[in-house]
């Protein structure tokens, strides 16, 4: 009984933390390594959409959440609290709402990444406890599904992941018109 009111606890806090009803298509991570162990994060998120909430479209608060949570806030800056030189920017590319986060990292921690010691590779997990990354390439070499991590040699300055998180659907809704009347 103990384990399943647990359960039924971490579910419902779960659901209590994750964000609304925003999600992206895919991820594209581009992390420069540029110091010892510090560097440049670049995260694009492609195609920006809100996801029905059964029937209904709620898009126009999906969209008020992605400007006034993550642009016009800290949200960010919460998120990777050692970073530096945070820049956000929503752009349309094609015919898509994508944003754009660069970051400064002083460390591999801040950046999300891990190395046990200075000549194991570069680690980066797809998969965490909050979202639904699935891997689709990079430069270095992804464990599996059984170990969703891509390992990247120490040579290499620049590593590259892209990740699918939601494909479009009939349950989904773009938010590039709302960007467009935003933007005007």
């Amino acid at each position: 009984m103990y384990k399943f009111s647990f359960i039924v606890l971490v579910s419902v806090l779960v659901l209590l933390i994750l964000p609304g009803c925003l999600t992206v298509e895919k991820k594209v991570y581009t992390f420069e390594i540029t110091g010892k162990n510090s560097g440049k994060l670049t995260v694009k998120f492609i195609n920006i959409m809100s996801v029905k909430d059964g029937d209904t479209d709620v898009s126009n608060e999906d969209f008020d959440e992605l400007i006034n949570t993550y642009i016009e806030s800290d949200e960010i800056e919460k998120d990777y609290p050692k970073a530096t030189n945070i820049q956000k920017r929503l752009f349309e590319e094609n015919g898509q709402l994508c944003a754009e986060m660069i970051l400064e990292f002083p460390d591999l921690e801040t950046a999300r990444l891990y190395q046990y010691n200075p000549k194991s590779p570069y680690m980066f997990c797809v998969k965490s406890a909050y979202d639904s990354e699935n891997y689709i390439a990079s430069n270095g070499t992804f464990g599996g599904e059984i170990m969703p991590v891509v390992f990247w040699d120490t040579k290499l300055e620049t590593l590259s992941l892209t990740t699918e998180i939601t494909k479009p659907d009939e349950s989904t809704v773009s938010l590039v018109d709302k960007y467009r009347q935003w933007k005007k």
